[in-house]
């Protein structure tokens, strides 16, 4: 089930928020869970059943963690925890990338292909990295004890299988919503800032993204593009993404407030950072937290010299790139990041905000960024150098009649928009008689207005899945 589609809106949200605020407080969590199951299930069930197994098992390596009193006996429960999960998504996401990348190499030897690896058909559960790096957070907090054991299977489960961000984040940890599982408050006020923020992430997703979407596909597709076509195209992926991804997000923190969680926020304007180091610390912060938390600080962090610490930097955000799919672009992706953010800290951005003069930081990082866009779009190492190449002019300068034919000015006017809004923290700081509102008006009159356009839009375009769902 997705967010931006009438069976949700109309169907699923009401009935369920009915029935969750019509059961009393001791068994709403029942309710959610509930809930849940029927959301993911509504997919595959035999997936759901997958994701509360992953559950059931880190629930269980965490009791045996926290009530042994031998350290060896919590040292390989912990292990086998994490082990579990890992092989897990290893299993899923990541099978199919290895036994190709063997045969090929088996292939280039000249050896028969008839000893490569065959495996059987195998779909990726949507949401599965989420969830595996929430359960082995909740394993490695909870026997370190920097959490405490969840009191109650349903609690961990209703966690695990939570809707409103299972399926695409933010990362949450449990050790931020235990409190909120047993003791959390429902008032008119939080639920209505819910509702605001649930529309205007449905308004990124639909009003902005999901009209860009169009012309970064088409883009993209491109054989042999001029500079100005690629350049467009990534800077019309790089809108696209923030405002899937950032929407659903503020829809999930929307949703989270309405049902009385209050959820780590995913993004703080990244698009104005004055750095690659600092561009990690405003996009997906759940995630990057959570590498520097599970990864980073475990390799050694900045503790160990100046070469390691390199060295660290570079192998988390490498990680990080596998994280999102089982593609030599994603790896590459990561290496470009993590080779930024080592000559950034080897530049001292321990210590400062930006290591680059003040007139080429925001402009230098954004190209870096849009540069690392294009990796991660494409389809292979092969079709990104291809956009590269359209980049630095080698293919021409100018639009081509057939792509300006093509392009709406629809497109045109939402990728405007989107770079605005996305960009709002520097207009408004360096002209502060200029402010960019959507509408001076009544908060509730606002978002009806902004849901009913999106209703409208939605019903017009049909459903179109978040980027996200994919990792």
């Amino acid at each position: 089930m997705v967010f931006s589609t009438p069976i949700f809106l109309f169907g699923f949200l009401p009935l369920f928020l009915g029935s969750y605020y019509l059961t009393p407080n001791r068994h709403r969590t029942l309710v959610l869970l509930i809930a849940s199951c029927v959301f993911y299930g509504w997919w595959k069930v035999s997936y759901l059943l997958l994701v509360l197994a992953i559950a059931t098992l880190s629930f269980v390596a965490g009791r045996i963690a926290t009530s042994t009193s031998s350290s060896q006996i919590k040292r390989w429960t912990v292990r086998a925890g994490v082990v579990a999960n890992l092989g897990i998504l290893g299993w899923f996401k990541y099978a199919y990338f290895i036994a190709g990348s063997f045969n090929d190499a088996l292939s280039r030897l000249g050896a028969s292909t008839s000893g490569g690896i065959t495996l059987p058909e195998i779909v990726l559960p949507i949401g599965l990295s989420f969830l595996v790096f929430q359960s082995i957070s909740y394993i490695l907090d909870v026997s370190r004890g920097d959490a405490p054991p969840a009191a109650k299977l349903v609690d961990f489960l209703a966690f695990s299988s939570l809707f409103p961000q299972l399926i695409a984040g933010p990362i949450l940890r449990y050790k931020d919503l235990a409190h909120q599982f047993q003791h959390r408050t429902h008032t008119l006020s939080q639920f209505t800032v819910g509702v605001q923020r649930f529309v205007i992430g449905l308004a990124m997703k639909v009003v902005v993204a999901d009209s860009v979407a169009p012309l970064a596909d088409r883009l993209f597709a491109l054989t042999y593009p001029t500079m100005v076509e690629a350049w467009l195209g990534a800077l019309a992926y790089s809108i696209q993404l923030f405002f899937d991804f950032a929407g659903y997000s503020a829809m999930a923190i929307g949703l989270g407030l309405m049902l009385g969680f209050r959820f780590i926020e995913n993004f703080n304007a990244p698009y104005i950072s004055q750095s690659i180091t600092e561009f990690w610390r405003r996009w997906h912060i759940s995630l990057s937290t959570w590498l520097r938390d599970y990864l980073y600080v475990p390799l050694g962090g900045n503790r160990q010299g100046a070469v390691k610490t390199y060295r660290n930097l570079v192998l988390t955000m490498v990680l990080g790139g596998l994280w999102h799919g089982a593609n030599w672009t994603f790896l590459i992706w990561g290496v470009w990041h993590g080779g930024w953010m080592a000559i950034e800290r080897a530049l001292g951005a321990k210590h400062r905000a930006s290591v680059w003069p003040v007139a080429i930081a925001w402009p230098l990082t954004m190209v870096l960024v849009m540069l690392g866009w294009v990796m991660f779009r494409a389809e292979s190492v092969s079709h990104a150098f291809a956009v590269y190449i359209g980049m630095s002019g080698m293919n021409g300068f100018a639009l081509t009649a057939e792509t300006a034919l093509l392009t709406r000015p629809s497109e045109l006017i939402f990728l405007m928009l989107g770079v605005a809004i996305a960009l709002h923290p520097i207009w408004s700081s360096r002209f502060s008689n200029i402010r960019l509102t959507v509408w001076t008006g009544v908060p509730g009159l606002k978002s009806l207005a902004l849901f009913s356009l999106c209703a409208v839009i939605i019903q017009a375009r049909g459903e179109a899945p978040f980027l996200y769902f994919q990792f």
